[in-house]
């Protein structure tokens, strides 16, 4: 059994491509996919809900996470930032 390329996008989800998730998500992606391909028409009437809203779930964790990652990875790049500005100002470097 075959399952769908990934890396295209099914216009409900974005960017479903391996390298982009954590493993436990790329497991539940696998598990929807397989539910789809084995439920052609049940897929249309809840059948594979379940393991959607477990992906869903799971992917929903990764941004929440990346967001914080990032908004920690800012203020410390701002911090060293404003640090080098007030030194450059004690310099008289800067006016």
């Amino acid at each position: 059994m075959m399952l769908p390329n990934p890396e295209v996008s099914d216009n409900m989800h974005g960017d479903l491509s391996a390298h982009l998730h954590t493993d436990e998500c790329n497991r539940l992606i696998q598990a929807l996919q397989k539910c789809h391909i084995e439920n052609p028409y049940g897929k249309f009437f809840g059948k594979c809900n379940e393991q959607n809203a477990l992906m869903d779930r799971c992917l929903a964790q990764e941004r929440e996470d990346n967001r914080r990652k990032n908004r920690e990875k800012t203020q410390d790049k701002r911090k060293k930032m404003l640090e080098a500005l007030q030194a450059k100002k004690a310099e008289g470097n800067v006016r």
